[in-house]
């Protein structure tokens, strides 16, 4: 289920999201800075990451399950292509970081999100500056 979740978002396949997320699915990591704090947000965060990156590709390289959760071991590229909420201008530049999620799921689709990546390393392949804090 995880693998097709992630092929469907590799294939850009938006609208077939709803087969693999509950309406409701809450990301408590947020995709991507900028993504509305609401449940069900996660449909829009996964869309401003498709639109900021091109190509952009999830390869899963390990899968841990137990009952309703599972984390994946993940690794993922891509170009910054596009507007992005922190560079709007796209710098062309590539990335290739590690990162992990783990899921749980509800009558067998995920209703949670959380994962940690190497934020570090992206923001340094793409140039970016790091955020400040408030």
């Amino acid at each position: 289920m995880i693998t097709d979740f992630f092929a469907a978002v590799n294939e850009r396949r938006l609208d077939d999201l709803g087969d693999y997320l509950t309406p409701d699915v809450v990301d408590h990591n947020k995709i991507i800075f900028g993504e509305p704090d609401e449940p069900g947000a996660a449909f829009e965060g996964i869309r401003m990451q498709l639109d900021a990156f091109d190509p952009f590709h999830i390869e899963v390289e390990e899968v841990v399950a137990e009952g309703d959760r599972l984390v994946a071991r993940l690794r993922m590229t891509g170009t910054h292509s596009g507007t992005h909420p922190r560079m709007p201008t796209p710098t062309g530049r590539s990335f290739d970081v590690e990162a992990i999620f783990l899921v749980t799921l509800r009558e067998g689709r995920i209703s949670e999100i959380r994962a940690v990546s190497d934020r570090l390393g992206l923001f340094l392949q793409l140039g970016w500056d790091w955020p400040e804090s408030d």
